[in-house]
């Protein structure tokens, strides 16, 4: 059996015949392996789903106790048989519970990314580069410019804006699942003490990341504080909120916004951010290249983002690569508008 044998491209997404699953797929299907929660990836109503205890978590959350008709933890190392195929999740550092995915059978090892990020983050488990045959791997940021940098020198540039408009609420704008969690425990690492306040959007998320044993400190509901308190302190929001009349009731706020997007400053002029913070939750293209050489791999599918660059990359480095053009968005997409009280 070859690669393509073994999973292929559908309009419902990666399948493999010989497991009858998909993987990540984008409606609903007999059989789902997921990668991580959100909702460009994790959708309900599948008949079975099987993923990390902390996904299926984060699903339950999201779409109730029903999101499907049975589920199965995957822990990461274990190996789990499914029609005599081998089937492994290891972690893959992008939000908490996110994995890699990695199919084998006598003589092919095939490992599905989805989305994923090689830098430390305390907020997750830390990605583990994997040796196989064929590297499935997405390309949200799959173009030179996008070089991410360290995140806590922009944590230091926010606190260094905090410092010097203390009269001024700073609103960043962060995904509701695992962005925002992971600012909140950067801002701890940096040593920021005071109360940080959320979004309603962010509440359920941020108290189980913080239930799982996340450092995360003080987490106050903006809802519940006064103007006056909000004078000086840092709240999160999803991106859409940030133009929302929820922003009202900050005194004279400062926005941000932490997104790997504002390497771009003519993204961040066109939104109207005031404060672009280079914060991702994806690899950048250093990272997609260097991952791609960790795996040893002599094929490559990329399966969204910024697919023709990586090829090119691939193609010019001696791998064999091909698009798979499948239809994942961006959390800010799939999560940002996220209906919760504010």
């Amino acid at each position: 059996m070859d690669a393509q044998e073994l999973l292929t491209s559908t309009p419902a997404g990666l399948y493999c015949e010989a497991g009858g699953f998909h993987i990540d797929p984008p409606a609903p299907v007999a059989r789902a392996l997921i990668t991580h929660a959100h909702a460009d990836h994790a959708r309900p109503g599948h008949g079975a789903v099987l993923a990390t205890a902390e996904t299926l978590d984060l699903m339950r959350l999201r779409y109730g106790e029903r999101f499907a008709q049975t589920t199965q933890i995957a822990r990461y190392g274990e190996t789990i048989r499914i029609d005599g195929l081998a089937v492994t999740f290891h972690p893959a550092g992008h939000v908490l519970g996110s994995a890699q995915i990695a199919i084998e059978t006598p003589g092919l090892r095939v490992v599905v990314s989805g989305d994923y990020k090689n830098v430390p983050d305390p907020t997750c488990a830390p990605f583990t580069p994997l040796a196989c045959d064929v590297f499935v791997t997405e390309a949200t940021f799959g173009l030179p410019v996008f070089r991410h940098g360290d995140p806590m020198a922009e944590i230091g540039k926010l606190l260094a804006s905090v410092a010097l408009f203390p009269e001024r609420a700073h609103i960043v704008g962060a995904y509701p699942l695992g962005k925002g969690q992971r600012v909140i425990a950067l801002l701890r690492q940096a040593g920021y003490a005071r109360p940080i306040y959320i979004h309603g959007a962010l509440e359920a998320i941020t108290r189980y990341y913080a239930g799982r044993g996340i450092a995360l400190g003080e987490v106050r509901l903006v809802r519940e504080a006064t103007k006056a308190e909000l004078a000086g302190a840092i709240a999160l929001a999803p991106p859409l909120a940030l133009k929302d009349v929820w922003t009202r009731r900050f005194p004279d706020p400062v926005t941000a916004f932490a997104s790997g997007r504002m390497r771009v400053r003519a993204r961040a002029r066109q939104l109207g951010i005031e404060l672009p913070l280079v914060i991702s939750d994806h690899a950048d293209w250093d990272g997609l290249t260097a991952t791609i050489a960790a795996t040893g791999a002599s094929e490559i599918w990329v399966t969204h983002g910024e697919a023709d660059a990586l090829v090119h990359w691939c193609d010019r480095t001696g791998r064999s690569a091909r698009p798979l053009h499948l239809m994942y968005g961006e959390e800010d997409d799939a999560d940002g508008a996220e209906p919760a009280q504010a």
